[in-house]
């Protein structure tokens, strides 16, 4: 069983050659992940993607060409980045516009992750909803102020999809390797392997040296084993590469959690077959007592503006923390009716990166990239918080002072950034549900306009 990954996000490119060469080895399944929370929370509470449509339409037409030439199915997991109702819908349009412009007919199963408020306030009352690693309990003030909803869907409903015989699985927001996992798990191998397999393969050739995002994987599905090994012939994977990447996003290197079971890694084993491929087995999928998925959701808290500014002074960065606590009076003072909002310092050359566990946070030094960010309920508020915080900081005066010039150096003007919407997990969290199938509905569409005679339907291609 052969599964292709093209590249780590739908959007993030990849090289022509490289699906050719990995077509050339007779795919039995194309899948790519298409979304993650990696970029924080804004992208699922407001519905804008975070993947570029014109890149991602790109990659679309490629692969379902890929797909049709094969003819073999072709699965994207997280549509649209967020995987709610407005990235799929994104996603869906892109697809659209690809078979049209194609002159293909693709039948696709739409596989929603969306969930209601009502029926997660029920389970809340039920007791059925647990904080996911260190998120604190589900209350129903942060259910209420929750914009957005999704389930992380397991393997169970893209086979569902699978079955139905579509050329395109389209599906919400997914756990990263199910759509790896699904049709290797639908030709009956191993669940284990297929999962770990699907881990690898989720991020393209970020597994490989040298690694990228932007480039693809093969994997190879055996009995009691599975191998990958990267589709551009100037990297190779190694057991270092692969080792290391299933640490990849893991709280503990032993077990994977994922909806349905937890990864069992404890008696995985890897070994260099060739100079660019690795064999894997010893994986094993040890299923839980009840079914749970992840829920996320986003809650707005307000409006952002920014400003960066660079200070190269070593008497004022030496009393740094002095003159922001004195910035930090003089604007409460300066805005008393903004007492709810936030106004954060960010420190890039000191902690900016690590905050308080910043292990060289004492020393000194020579120049310091300050961002200025305020929160507030509007966006005037917060350009009136940023704007006052700027030119407070800017003209500062302090201990040791030798010149009344301005504090900061500004590399761009307009000096203040509007971030727009600010948004906040406010739910991320495990809810045990009775049926993995039963809150994800599973639509069927066909898209597209009458096939060419240079470009035939990808479901005639198939059949």
């Amino acid at each position: 069983m052969r599964i292709l990954s093209p590249t780590a996000i739908l959007g993030y490119g990849f090289p022509e050659a490289s699906l050719e060469a990995g077509l050339a080895r007779d795919p039995d399944a194309i899948a790519v992940d298409a979304g993650s929370t990696d970029p924080g929370p804004c992208y699922l509470g407001s519905g804008e993607s975070f993947t570029d449509r014109a890149a991602v339409k790109r990659d679309l037409r490629l692969l379902v060409q890929a797909a049709g030439t094969a003819g073999v199915p072709l699965l994207i997991g997280s549509a649209g980045g967020g995987g709610a109702a407005p990235h799929l819908r994104r996603d869906l349009d892109v697809l659209r516009e690809v078979a049209e412009q194609g002159g293909l007919t693709l039948r696709v199963a739409l596989v929603h992750a969306d969930v209601s408020h009502e029926r997660v306030r029920a389970a809340l009352n039920a007791g059925r909803i647990a904080p996911a690693g260190s998120a604190p309990p589900l209350t129903g003030e942060a259910l209420d102020q929750t914009s957005r909803l999704v389930a992380q869907m397991g393997v169970e409903p893209l086979l569902a999809a699978l079955a139905e015989g579509v050329d395109v699985v389209l599906a919400g927001r997914a756990y990263d390797p199910a759509v790896f996992a699904a049709p290797a798990i639908a030709a009956g191998h191993d669940p284990g392997l297929a999962l770990h397999m699907g881990k690898i393969l989720e991020c393209g050739a970020i597994a490989a040296l040298p690694g990228s995002g932007g480039d693809g994987l093969l994997g190879v599905l055996g009995d009691g084993f599975f191998e990958v090994e990267p589709l551009a012939a100037e990297r190779r994977c190694t057991v270092t590469s692969v080792a290391g990447h299933t640490l990849y996003e893991k709280a503990d290197p032993a077990m994977l959690p994922g909806p349905g079971g937890s990864l069992d890694l404890t008696g995985a084993a890897f070994t260099q077959v060739s100079e660019r491929r690795v064999r894997v087995t010893g994986s094993r999928l040890v299923p839980s007592a009840g079914y749970a998925v992840k829920l996320e959701g986003a809650a707005r808290v307000g409006f952002r503006t920014v400003s960066i500014a660079g200070c190269r002074d070593p008497v004022m960065i030496g009393q740094i923390d002095d003159v922001l606590a004195t910035v930090r009076a003089r604007v409460a003072e300066g805005l008393p009716g903004l007492g709810g909002s936030h106004l954060g310092f960010r420190l890039y050359g000191r902690d900016g990166v690590m905050g308080e566990l910043e292990p060289r946070r004492d020393e000194t030094p020579h120049e310091l990239g300050i961002v200025i960010e305020a929160v507030a309920e509007s966006q005037e508020e917060a350009d009136t918080l940023c704007a006052l915080a700027r030119s407070t900081l800017l003209h500062a005066g302090y201990p040791g002072r030798l010149s009344t010039a301005g504090n900061l150096a500004f590399p761009f003007s307009p000096s203040d950034l509007r971030g727009g919407e600010v948004y906040r997990f406010s739910v991320y969290h495990l809810m045990e549900v009775d049926d993995p199938l039963e809150l994800f509905e599973i639509e069927i569409v066909e898209i597209g306009g009458a096939p060419t005679q240079d470009a035939p339907p990808v479901s005639e291609a198939r059949r």
